[in-house]
């Protein structure tokens, strides 16, 4: 086939296109995760092994960092969907003002970059903030908020709420309202029409905004090592000191392999028990 040819076919030029950006995909993503896990397996002293893996399963530390991961994680995820649901729904049925107030609301975080806002959360949180100060006027007297596990949930669900209230809104104003009305007219009370209509309707909604607010919540660094203790440290943290300060790249590519591959798990995991078209379905 000539080269006029290739041009004239739709897939060949459909091709070319896509050419640039994948490329431009392969050395920005791919290539730098290949180069990880080839470091991991320590490829860059000639020669491959594990050895760099040995210490996160032989020491408990690692173990109970990845466990506080997925613990805070899900947490987060939890707390964010509770959070969201009924702003997303206000969002999608409510009046225009009140939906329009709403949305605004919802950006304004995106405004800023995540370090204000944490730093933000600092000050409110601490001993002299504003939260303390209106305890000690109840006279509940000054409590430990900062350097908390509860302060590290606050900042990073404040930071991940607007992605589940955007991805709940999209998939609950594709749901007709006359529905409920016709639950209604069928006798069913607002709670159970609620139940057995509309949450079953919102549940692809429900299951891509968790699992988008869990996968960003995993790789999590900045908000927990400013709010958090030390014992409320995330694989992110682990990484960056071991690139920081111990200089142990090939550790920190083993860390961020098995960050890399959890999360890939659990992605698939979600794809198999719940299907993969939920997730995109929760997109459109």
């Amino acid at each position: 086939m000539s080269a006029i040819a290739r041009l004239r076919n739709p897939k060949a030029s459909y091709a070319l296109m896509l050419l640039p950006v994948l490329a431009l995909i392969g050395f920005l993503f791919i290539y730098p995760m290949v180069d990880m896990v080839a470091r991991s397996l320590g490829s860059t002293q000639g020669t491959l092994t594990t050895q760099y893996y040995a210490p996160i399963f032989s020491k408990t530390i690692y173990l109970r960092v990845l466990w506080n991961t997925f613990e805070i994680s899900l947490l987060t995820t939890l707390v964010t969907l509770v959070l969201a649901y009924p702003v997303a729904y206000l969002i999608a049925t409510g009046r225009r003002p009140l939906s329009l107030f709403l949305t605004v609301c919802t950006l304004i975080p995106f405004f800023t970059s995540l370090l204000v806002r944490t730093y933000g959360w600092m000050v409110i949180l601490s001993p002299e903030g504003l939260l303390n100060e209106a305890l000690g006027l109840l006279g509940l007297g000054p409590v430990a908020l900062l350097y908390t596990r509860g302060a590290v949930l606050v900042g990073m669900t404040y930071s991940l709420l607007p992605y589940m209230v955007l991805t709940l809104a999209s998939v609950f104003r594709g749901i007709d309202p006359g529905l409920m009305r016709a639950a209604g007219l069928f006798g069913a009370s607002n709670v159970r029409a609620f139940l057995h209509v509309y949450f079953p309707l919102s549940l692809p909604g429900v299951l891509g905004g968790s699992l988008l607010v869990f996968l960003l919540a995993i790789g999590y660094f900045i908000t927990p090592a400013l709010l958090g203790s030390g014992r409320d440290q995330m694989i992110a943290m682990i990484v960056y000191e071991q690139v920081d300060r111990s200089l142990n790249w090939e550790f920190a590519a083993a860390l961020s392999t098995l960050l890399f591959a959890t999360t890939l798990a659990v992605f698939f995991v979600y794809a198999r028990v719940f299907g993969l078209g939920k997730a995109l379905e929760a997109k459109r």
